[in-house]
């Protein structure tokens, strides 16, 4: 399920970004920053009262300023609210309201989106100021007192957002296509495979890297299954990436892979394994998604029977930090071994959404633990008491212990290897969530 989308706005200088970083670093109880590429701390994930959502800081709007860059920010803004959900007006109790919040506001009027006045910089604690009651000009609704250099107001800014998420059951309707998100470098194949499963050719191709400028989402149903592809511009590193429109194609294809079930991961086959591609698959990896490693171009490598054999143990060497995902072999520009993709596919969202009952999990620890002595540290051994799932996509386990420090992360991984040996779970991670006797597993989801 994809998760709510808040969009902070504004003009430059009113504190958006030191609001962003608030809400992540100190208001949020569980926050995971996506890794790898993330430009300039503009998109994280978040959770207030039990529900996970994304959080997105865009560049000051200046409606009166034809600079190209600002031109562009003004652009990165736009789309950031189209996707949101819920966007934040912050605007500076110091300087009031100006004309540029006005015409800011009546921006995000004509985008119909919920809207919710952020009036930050009001420090002082106690009653408003009589300023404060300017904002209630802009036609938004009441405003939201906030301090976002000490944090007080932003516990009511995210309830004033909370009530404009959309309800957690509202695209239960789509699950039943699998959502594949399709990353990678720039110029790797994305818009080549996009346009193979079309059947069309409905994507710009091109040498040029960073033709593809937004995501694209696209309806596929064939033999192998339905499907919802989304295309995503490609990921450069950071010293690459000049223009603003381009940081916000980079946090686009983070929303991509939020809000997909299979990653493809690119990579370009005529150039190997680069640190790039790591740093790309790394997104899918953090994001617990089931995920497939596509070399693409196979069809331009000069190669004899062993060169697939030699790209395949570098291509397991570079990606061993996600060794259970699959690795293909492809040519999306004609179609050779596309097939076996969707196959692919299939495969690992499925094993992306197993369940495991607990009777079967405990006998596996159970086995575990007598063939491997849990270990022992200034003679106090580990006990291992209980295991049970407590979520899919990934596949989610709460183990129950008596001393989380003893736990070390090699046995962790033993325990995870015995999960795989029996069920596979091949092309999804797995995560193993570590609790002391007493305390409350997850919530079952």
């Amino acid at each position: 399920m994809a998760k709510p989308c808040i969009a902070i706005v504004g003009r430059p200088n009113v504190g958006k970004s030191l609001l962003f970083n608030k809400i992540v670093g100190k208001r949020i109880s569980i926050v995971q920053e996506t890794p790898g590429v993330t430009r300039d701390r503009i998109y994280a994930d978040a959770e207030w009262r039990s529900r996970r959502f994304s959080l997105v800081d865009t560049g000051g709007i200046e409606p009166k300023n034809d600079n190209e860059i600002l031109r562009f920010m003004r652009l990165q803004a736009e789309i950031a609210i189209e996707r949101a959900d819920v966007v934040v007006l912050v605007c500076d109790i110091q300087t009031g309201v100006t004309a540029e919040d006005h015409v800011v506001a009546e921006m995000l009027r004509r985008s119909g989106k919920p809207v919710v006045v952020c009036v930050n910089k009001s420090d002082a604690l106690g009653a408003p100021p009589p300023e404060f009651y300017e904002f209630y000009a802009l036609g938004l609704g009441d405003p939201v007192e906030v301090s976002a250099l000490h944090g007080h107001g932003t516990g009511d800014l995210l309830d004033a957002c909370f009530e404009h998420f959309p309800p957690q059951e509202s695209d239960e309707a789509e699950d039943d296509r699998i959502r594949v998100a399709v990353i990678g470098k720039p110029n790797s194949g994305k818009s080549s495979l996009m346009n193979q499963v079309l059947g069309e050719k409905r994507v710009i191709v091109s040498n040029v890297a960073g033709t593809t400028r937004d995501s694209i989402d696209a309806e596929v149903d064939n033999e192998f299954g339905a499907y919802t592809f989304i295309d995503t511009a490609g990921i450069r590193r950071k010293a690459k990436v000049e223009e603003v429109i381009e940081k916000y194609s980079v946090m686009r294809a983070h929303m991509a892979v939020e809000r997909a079930d299979v990653c493809v991961i690119m990579v370009d086959a005529t150039e190997g394994v680069t640190d790039q591609d790591t740093k790309i698959a790394g997104l899918a990896h953090e994001a617990g998604k089931a995920s497939v490693i596509c070399i693409n171009k196979w069809d331009a490598v000069e190669k004899d029977d062993k060169t697939m054999d030699k790209f395949r143990k570098e291509a397991e060497l570079a990606f061993s930090f996600m060794s259970y995902a699959p690795i293909i072999f492809i040519s999306a520009m004609t179609g050779q071994r596309v097939p076996l993709l969707f196959e692919t596919i299939n495969a690992v969202a499925e094993q992306n959404a197993m369940r495991i009952s607990t009777g079967v999990l405990n006998d596996i620890l159970n086995e575990a633990t007598a063939r491997v002595s849990p270990p022992t540290d200034k003679g106090k051994r580990l006990k291992l008491y209980y295991i049970t799932q407590v979520s899919v996509k990934p596949p989610s386990f709460a183990i129950f212990c008596n001393s989380r420090e003893l736990f070390h992360f090699s046995y962790q991984r033993y325990i995870e290897n015995q999960i795989r040996t029996v069920f596979g779970l091949k092309g999804t991670p797995v995560r193993l969530l570590i609790r002391e006797k007493g305390e409350t597993a997850p919530e079952i989801r």
